[in-house]
């Protein structure tokens, strides 16, 4: 076998594979207790609840255990928690920056909240962490329930340096360093050096898979810069994601908006007069048919990012989504025929996921270049070409 005169690159391909293993850092203690908050009116009476109930462990527990583990590592967190020991409720990582504006600025340590089980009190006001997010309450921390069992509290303005946050503004800093890495080692010669052999030719890649079979050679380098600022943010995130960090943020469906809403505004301001005649007054068509196509192209527009949104969400949520829970699987199933076996299968969709961090990234680009692409492409040249062309089939004919 070739792989085995290469041990090395076996290692590697292996190590990279069991990362999502290690994404499990997150406590399933603290998942847990934000399960159990849902059904009492102060976290730090259900902290004390879950603690005192904390008995036999039956396996509907377990199996809520795990559930409650996944729906956390799934949402966006005021803190990084790396690991946590949950026999004596220690959380080991670092907390983040909370900034609220409630009757002014405030701004304190995540800290205050010690994982959702404390009330953070500042400048006289009191908060609450409950579910990933930050209600205003008393000083006993009551939240009000409505009939579906949702908090009624007020909620401040957050504009916090969540976990998703800080991934992004990473993952910004690192293609800055990359990229102006690559554009000086082409000061050195035509052929880039260090990590820049790497990025060519996905730049290349990006130009001549991407951009110009989509928008065409005149107008392609004006989108370049945006198509590969997508597909690097989108592969770097997709990465961390598969990392022991625990960080979902393309799994985040107001992320994948706003990068679906970025390329919807690209696409809109961009667009041609012939873009729009298509829309508001399709040529060659009856003119009530124009009128009913009206709505139905108008909504067209929209569809399209909504598309991208989705489709990048709804893969990667479902990529965490099945390795945690064929991980689950080997702590419910404890026997030597069931550890194995969802060991491996785990293992061999963790290799596939990082095949799909690739791929949704170059996805989504494409169907941005796509999108692109029809609001900027000339129609008015077709359709005298076609004119000459069937002009000079007739005179043919006489």
């Amino acid at each position: 076998m070739v792989i085995s005169k290469r041990p090395l690159h076996l290692f590697v391909a292996c190590a990279v594979a069991i990362l999502p293993f290690f994404s499990s850092a997150n406590t399933i203690s603290d998942s847990t207790h934000v399960a159990t908050e849902i059904t009492h009116e102060s976290p730090v009476e259900a902290h004390e609840a879950h603690d005192e109930g904390h008995g036999e462990v039956e396996p509907t527990d377990k199996k809520s255990k795990i559930k409650a583990f996944i729906d956390h590592h799934l949402q966006d967190s005021h803190d990084f928690t790396f690991f946590s020991d949950e026999e004596t409720g220690k959380h080991y990582g670092f907390p983040l920056p909370v900034i609220l504006i409630d009757n002014g600025l405030k701004v304190f340590s995540s800290s205050k909240f010690h994982h959702g089980e404390e009330i953070a009190e500042v400048g006289g006001n009191y908060y609450a962490l409950h579910h990933g997010k930050i209600y205003k309450t008393n000083a006993e921390g009551q939240l009000n329930y409505d009939e579906h069992h949702h908090p009624t509290n007020e909620k401040p303005l957050d504009f916090s340096i969540t976990k998703n946050v800080v991934a992004m503004l990473v993952t910004a800093i690192l293609m800055f360093f990359l990229f102006v890495g690559l554009a000086k080692s082409y000061r050195k010669g035509p052929i880039p050096t260090g990590f820049g052999k790497v990025l060519e030719p996905l730049v290349i890649f990006i130009r001549d898979e991407v951009a110009l079979p989509n928008i065409g050679e005149k107008k392609y380098r004006k989108f370049m810069g945006y198509l590969l600022t997508v597909f690097f943010f989108i592969l770097i995130l997709n990465l961390f994601g598969l990392t022991p960090l625990g960080i979902n943020v393309t799994g985040n469906i107001a992320i994948t908006a706003c990068l679906a809403l970025f390329t919807y505004i690209v696409t809109q301001f961009s667009a041609n007069k012939d873009y729009w005649k298509h829309i508001f007054w399709m040529p060659d068509v009856p003119v009530l048919m124009k009128i009913a196509l009206i709505p139905i192209e108008i909504l067209g527009t929209l569809t399209k990012p909504f598309a991208l949104m989705i489709r990048l969400y709804a893969n990667i949520s479902a990529g965490h989504i099945v390795v945690m829970s064929l991980i689950g699987l080997i702590f419910i199933f404890k026997n030597w025929v069931a550890g194995p076996s969802f060991f491996g299968l785990t293992l061999f969709i963790s290799i596939i996921e990082i095949l799909v961090a690739f791929l949704q990234a170059f996805v989504f680009t494409m169907l941005s270049a796509l999108f692109i692409g029809m609001a900027v492409q000339d129609h008015h040249h077709d359709e005298h070409h076609s004119e000459d062309m069937l002009g000079e089939h007739d005179n043919a004919i006489i």
